[in-house]
């Protein structure tokens, strides 16, 4: 078992159950030191006294609070042990409340709650057979590190778990944050939501820290003169450019099921990729001009195509109405289309003519 953090008792109504408080989490991030480059000498924080420059121990260190300029209230730690608070040496419950009442924003660090001796074993099952039973967890208040906290009990596996939580003032509004009122299609909300059942799991226990991983091997092979690993292929998206939405949504969703083993329905294939469209400012301008000269090329490509002006010019105005509805890239697409289209009927109106004439 880890090294306690600090023990007292947990109170509710009468009852005290003396416990231990031992972390629940552990760190296993990476840490670097800082360096001098030019001969690989250690920078350290060394804690100097402004008035004389002596360099201080822990032990010649005090607290003290400013209370004006050039004036501080210094505060031992035995007076803060000794300070009327009930919470001082217990954590004491206050209350019993659904668990999904609680915002998740409030939950911080969190500690198990080991018996302290063998007086503390009937309570403490008293309690966490109380929780499971009632599917609820305890509000508390406990004092530590100088500060009374407001805490959260709940049962995991067989032991009672304590987040410590943060205090209502304590949790910025997010209201400035949100976006304005966007329009959404109902067919992009439901794609959505089944992108969310594609990517669902039963557990997330299998996560791994692939960064602290990767930085394993890179401070063992340059710790062993060895080549730096490469780093992974792959295309990096491009600054400036945003995805059509229902496209990204159909293929983030085919892209799911293929990798739950699952096949992608017709409409789901359908989307194929996402779609990219570059970000460019004055592109509405640049539209405008255009349609001028795609309505000249399409009718003069189809006055010498089918020799009927008002039938070309029918044809043209149809393609400039296609043009300003598409973007810019797709307005030769279209003056190709139209042009075959002129050209498939041509043989039509021969043929017919050719009916009427032997008639």
């Amino acid at each position: 078992m880890p090294r306690p953090l600090w023990t007292g008792a947990i109170s509710f109504g009468l009852v005290t159950i003396p416990i231990k408080v031992v972390s629940a989490t552990e760190d296993h991030s990476i840490s670097f030191h800082q360096y001098h480059r030019e001969d690989m000498g250690r920078i350290r924080t060394r804690k100097v006294c402004e008035i004389d420059g002596e360099v201080l121990t822990q032990e010649q260190i005090g607290k003290g609070y400013e209370v004006a300029k050039d004036r501080t209230v210094p505060v031992t730690d035995e007076e803060l042990d000794r300070m009327p608070l009930p919470t001082a040496k217990a954590i004491e419950i206050v209350s019993f409340v659904d668990a999904d009442s609680i915002d998740p924003v409030r939950i911080g660090d969190s500690y198990y709650l080991a018996v302290d001796g063998q007086v503390a074993a009937k309570p403490y099952t008293l309690l966490r057979k109380a929780l499971e039973r009632s599917e609820k967890v305890a509000v508390a208040k406990f004092a530590w590190h100088n500060r009374e906290r407001l805490g959260l009990l709940r049962v995991r596996d067989d032991a009672i778990v304590l987040h410590s939580m943060r205090w209502p003032d304590e949790i910025r509004s997010p209201e400035s944050l949100a976006p304005r009122e966007t329009e959404l299609d109902e067919d992009e909300i439901e794609r959505a939501v089944q992108l969310t059942d594609s990517m669902g799991l039963d557990d997330i226990s299998g996560f791994r820290d692939r960064y602290r991983e990767a930085l394993e091997e890179l401070i063992a092979a340059k710790s062993e003169g060895k080549p730096l690993p490469a780093a992974p292929g792959g295309e990096e998206e491009e600054p400036g450019k945003v995805m059509d939405l229902m496209a990204a949504l159909n293929a983030s969703v085919k892209a799911a099921k293929e990798t739950r083993g699952e096949e992608a329905t017709a409409g789901e294939a359908r989307g194929g990729d996402a779609t990219v469209h570059e970000m460019t400012p004055g592109r509405t301008r640049a539209r405008k001009k255009a349609a001028p000269a795609s309505k000249k090329t399409a009718a003069g490509a189809a006055a010498r195509k089918t020799g009927a002006g008002k039938t070309a010019s029918g044809k043209a105005a149809t393609g400039k109405a296609a043009t300003g509805k598409a973007a810019t890239g797709k307005a030769s697409a279209g003056k190709a289309a139209a042009g075959r289209t002129a050209a498939k009927k041509q043989p039509a109106r021969k043929t017919a003519a050719r009916k009427r004439t032997a008639s």
